[in-house]
């Protein structure tokens, strides 16, 4: 009997998506996680102990990560942000993780998304390392899809 080997994919080959497109060069990308509050209730009535409900769910942070290069578009997507707050400014975000052959394998899609912290790496004269900026992206949900 022939069985078929399924192996896991390895994370460091991603790409992510804002609002269709694709942004490149980030070196690393949290996928948040997610988590339903878990209500006891006791009723009089109900004698062997507590009763379990589902509360709200709730999900973490976005945090991405990348060089910093010439390109200003997602520090402008912040200041935006600041200056007019996240009405407007929200925006969906996919996580794609792709195989060696470069397809699509899994997604996370990331519904009105803004950017809640920026912050910029430090600064070092005796380092040779790649200047690393990041942001905190906070949204309203996560589902994957694929």
């Amino acid at each position: 009997m022939s069985t078929t080997r399924i192996d896991p994919y390895q994370n460091f080959r991603f790409r992510v998506e804002i609002d269709g497109i694709q942004i490149a060069g980030f070196s690393e990308v949290s996928i948040p996680d997610s988590t339903t509050a878990d209500i006891e209730y006791r009723e009089g009535t109900y004698p062997p102990g507590t009763r379990h409900l589902s509360g709200l769910t709730s999900s973490g942070s976005v945090s991405l990560k990348r060089g910093i290069t010439d390109n200003m578009d997602l520090y402008n997507w912040k200041k935006q942000v600041e200056s007019t707050g996240a009405g407007s400014a929200r925006k969906n975000i996919s996580i794609i993780l792709i195989d060696e052959t470069g397809a699509d394998k899994c997604r996370w899609n990331i519904s009105y998304a803004w950017p809640t912290k920026y912050e910029s790496g430090s600064l070092d004269a005796k380092g040779n390392d790649v200047l690393i900026e990041t942001f905190e992206i906070t949204h309203e949900g996560i589902e994957r899809v694929k």
